[in-house]
């Protein structure tokens, strides 16, 4: 369990956990680019594009990586501070004999290409190897979203299988390749 907030940056970007203040930026970023983000997430809530949502979502995402079960990050470059750009959460933290967890991330439709996600991520996932001490990370993609497919495996992450009607995406079941990623400096925590 961390307590100190993560400030994670890598060449071009910053990533950290939002603030209320952040809150405008949030509801920007996911209304500019509802429509892109629609076929690849779960449907959205009723109330997902109000303030209100988000001022729990915002308290929650902070608690939740308090007591150690996630990390929810905003992407920011550092360019325009005040923009986000994407997001890259892990969720599920499972410790014990596992020590793993779930990664899932988006995009602005107007930053694709430019290599923005594989940096990110990257510098996301060194964060949660070194500082949360996860062994493993799991990520799972649709068969049709190969520049996600592209990103993971720029990264390392290793095909591990086929899952058929895994999620419930945009109100339709779909399946999932899924891939992994471990940590090959995994540290036994110290009682």
């Amino acid at each position: 369990m961390k307590s100190e907030l993560p400030l994670i940056t890598s060449d071009r970007l910053l990533l950290r956990i939002g603030i209320q203040e952040d809150i405008p930026q949030i509801l920007k970023y996911f209304t500019t680019n509802k429509d892109y983000l629609t076929p690849y997430y779960p449907k959205w809530a009723n109330d997902f594009f109000t303030v209100k949502y988000w001022q729990y979502q915002v308290e929650g995402n902070l608690l939740e990586f308090i007591n150690g079960h996630s990390l929810k990050l905003f992407i920011y470059p550092k360019s325009s501070l005040t923009e986000i750009i994407g997001t890259i959460n892990f969720t599920n933290f499972v410790r014990g004999a596992a020590y793993f967890c779930y990664v899932g991330y988006s995009l602005s439709e107007d930053e694709q290409g430019k290599g923005y996600m594989t940096e990110g991520l990257k510098a996301a996932t060194n964060y949660v190897f070194q500082e949360l001490n996860m062994h493993r990370i799991m990520a799972n993609y649709m068969p049709h979203n190969q520049r996600s497919g592209n990103v993971l495996k720029k990264l390392g992450f290793v095909v591990e299988g086929y899952a058929r009607d895994y999620l419930l995406i945009n109100g339709q079941w779909q399946d999932h390749i899924m891939t992994s990623l471990t940590n090959p400096h995994w540290q036994m925590p110290k009682s």
